[in-house]
């Protein structure tokens, strides 16, 4: 059940700025058959309810020189609520981390890394990570190749309302 009402219109503007925030307003309005007022109003109601978090630029880590890529299974000693807070604190500034995910199973967190190489890794394994006291496992996953990557939410299963703002 959706939790805002979005009509096509909606889901042709969040499509589009999903895979472009660059278009202006009249650019994205264009495209939907809108003036850019009624546009733009959209715009502006999706943000207030929390549909468009921010708008961002997507980097090439690789022309940056960030090469190495991990995916790790992170177990803590003792997941209360106070290590589970602690853990997360301490993730949240680490730039090296750039997702990290509360899971269900064996493990308490999945963590994605960038770094610079395998160098790099090990001294924020060392630095950062184990140096915690709160960790009791960690299991890396080096990628080798990513095959597919996007940041773009499947719209087509999001079902249609006929509001029409």
């Amino acid at each position: 059940m959706l939790s805002v009402d979005l009509d096509l219109i909606d889901k042709k503007i969040l499509e589009l700025i999903q895979h472009d925030a660059s278009l202006s307003v009249a650019d994205i309005a264009d495209r939907v058959g809108l003036s850019s007022s009624p546009c733009w109003r959209r715009i502006k109601r999706m943000e207030e309810q929390g549909v468009i978090q921010r708008r961002v630029t997507v980097l090439d880590r690789h022309a940056l020189g960030l090469n190495f890529e991990v995916v790790a299974s992170v177990k803590l000693q003792l997941p209360t609520r106070e290590n589970l807070e602690k853990f997360e604190s301490a993730i949240d500034g680490w730039s090296e981390v750039v997702e990290c995910m509360t899971v269900t199973g064996a493990v308490d967190y999945i963590i994605r890394v960038l770094t610079l190489d395998m160098q790099a890794y090990d001294d924020f394994l060392r630095d950062k990570l184990l140096s915690l006291g709160l960790v009791s496992d960690v299991q890396s996953r080096i990628i080798v190749n990513v095959s597919k990557r996007t940041t773009a939410v499947p719209l087509a299963l999001v079902e249609e309302t006929n509001s029409g703002n």
